[in-house]
């Protein structure tokens, strides 16, 4: 495995930033109408979760789980969420 484990700050600061703005104003997770947008509170929460998986410095051993709790994933689960966002408006 060449990636080592230990504190990844940036995914660690996404999942924080993610997990307050889910608490205190989950109206960003509504869509133009003020309904739950499943779709968007999915990909925020893929986000945090791998932000906060790669962030403490756990890599998961298989390589599925390893993929979808990546930096990368985090990034990529965070892009995804506000072209979602962005698109829906």
């Amino acid at each position: 495995m060449s990636t080592q484990a230990g504190l990844h700050w940036p995914s660690l600061l996404v999942a924080i930033v993610l997990m307050l703005l889910g608490s205190i104003a989950p109206v960003y997770l509504a869509d133009a109408q003020g309904q739950a947008s499943h779709g968007l509170a999915t990909l925020v929460f893929w986000a945090m979760s791998a932000g906060f998986v790669r962030g403490v410095g756990f890599i998961p051993r298989a390589r599925i789980w390893r993929w979808l709790f990546s930096g990368w994933a985090c990034g990529i689960a965070l892009i995804s969420a506000f072209l979602l966002r962005w698109l829906a408006s």
